[in-house]
């Protein structure tokens, strides 16, 4: 296993002292059409495989927003009037029940009883 690089017989030794006395007499650009062939192998490329759930998580997301976009929006006439109606009350808070009438947790909460 040891070797002696020092000797001239080595081939690493002639590799080295050839690689060192060799001329660079070449063109260093690429050829012509060499970006355009790159570029084309690049999206000639297979997609990955994804998993199920990589594949329908941003579609998943988008739908859970038009749902929550909806649901805003459909009860919006709800929420801007009890928004106004806690403003009128908390000037009146003396003898006023603040328990909202048609609050969803207290409704299915009293189907529970």
């Amino acid at each position: 296993m040891n070797q002696n690089f020092n000797d001239p017989r080595n081939p690493w030794t002639r590799l080295t002292t050839a690689a060192r006395n060799a001329r660079e007499d070449c063109d260093a650009a690429a050829p012509y059409g060499f970006a355009t062939r790159v570029v084309a192998l690049a999206f000639a490329q297979e997609r990955r495989v994804s998993s199920l759930f990589e594949r329908f998580a941003m579609r998943a997301v988008g739908v859970a927003s038009l749902l929550a976009l909806f649901s805003v929006a459909l009860n919006y006439p709800t929420l801007s009037t009890t928004a106004t109606a806690t403003t009128a009350m908390a000037t009146q808070v003396d003898e006023v029940d603040l328990v909202a009438v048609d609050d969803a947790v207290s409704i299915v909460l009293d189907f529970a009883d």
